[in-house]
């Protein structure tokens, strides 16, 4: 009677403890279908008696950083970066208050900038990356993310990471994944803060880049930036890249836009279970919602693939507790 009674107990104090422990892991998330999808995934390639097991060193999940880790709106964030170097260079540089699409920058015209195409971004993006030296842009980057506030959060933009994201990788790495970041954005200026925002050192960053060259200053050799570019890590050039500096397929994938179509597409052919997963911005009082119209971050032919193909789509509006973390007690 004793034993029965005991037995009794601890079965009690299971299912009051079970859901609580459930509840710990991915607290920002919804309990809605993404959520329940991502846990069933992990559980699946985790179970050592599963048919669908992974082994650690083949759980590589690759994440997108633009308006997937943290937000892209009202222009990606390295580009304001650009525009601030463009205003602080501006006196060194008389024929830029006539010279598009430097004068645009210059008056403030947003839809100037953006009217300049990839061509104009690119003359931007050349002007202010290149010509130092690896430490020196690595130096300045972390100035600006020091000093930078963005216009309507008024917060650093390191701080505007989604809060459900960093879960998430909290919670791939405790199942044994490695992550990786593969980002069209620039691959020094990501590695700048990846490692103490995200938990993801700077090897494991995949991303865009320009080309360098050893020189010697001072007696002391340097890499150089070169204002050419070496390789986009962008749509068809993000498998490209993981082929290239990770060397093995993923089993999961995690986008926001059309330009990480090719990344899911890729990491989903492969042979055993895959996961896909796109956040779908839908939040505009939290934070905002585009999609098909959008010329930051469009989601157009990659949320018909996702609904085609059966990949999780996370809405923001409805799926995420929250957006962002708490503020920093040191604003």
């Amino acid at each position: 009677m004793r034993i029965r009674k005991t037995l009794l107990l601890n079965i009690v104090f299971l299912l009051i403890l079970s859901p609580v422990v459930g509840a710990d892991e991915l607290p920002s998330w919804n309990d809605t279908p993404p959520r329940s999808a991502i846990m069933h995934f992990v559980d699946r390639v985790t179970d050592s008696d599963s048919a669908e097991y992974v082994r650690p060193a083949e759980r590589i999940a690759v994440f997108d950083n633009d308006g997937t880790l943290w937000s892209e709106k009202p222009i990606y964030f390295q580009l304001q970066f650009a525009m601030d170097r463009v205003r602080k260079l501006a006196p060194q540089h008389p024929e830029w208050k006539s010279e598009q699409p430097f004068k645009a920058v210059l008056e403030n015209d947003q839809d100037g900038v953006l009217a300049a195409g990839e061509q104009g971004l690119l003359k931007i993006v050349m002007a202010t990356h290149a010509g130092s030296t690896t430490d020196e842009f690595s130096a300045t980057v972390e100035d600006w993310l020091r000093t930078a506030r963005h216009p309507r959060f008024d917060r650093p933009y390191t701080e505007l990471v989604y809060q459900p994201m960093l879960e998430l990788l909290s919670y791939l790495r405790a199942n044994d994944f490695k992550i990786y970041i593969v980002s069209g954005g620039g691959i020094d200026f990501m590695r700048t803060f990846t490692e103490r925002v995200y938990g993801v050192p700077p090897e494991q960053v995949v991303g865009s880049t320009i080309k360098t060259e050893l020189s010697v200053r001072d007696g002391r050799p340097v890499l150089v930036r070169l204002p050419e570019l070496d390789f986009i890590d962008d749509k068809a050039g993000k498998p490209v890249g993981i082929h290239k500096f990770i060397g093995r397929r993923p089993i999961a994938a995690f986008g926001n836009s059309d330009g990480d179509l090719q990344m899911l597409q890729w990491t989903a052919a492969g042979e055993g279970p895959r996961f896909c997963l796109l956040v779908h911005h839908t939040d505009d009082e939290r934070e905002w919602a585009y999609d098909r119209a959008s010329h930051v971050g469009r989601l157009d032919v990659a949320l018909d693939e996702a609904r085609k193909n059966g990949w999780t789509v996370a809405n923001m509006k409805t799926d995420w507790k929250t957006i962002f973390p708490a503020a920093s007690p040191n604003r």
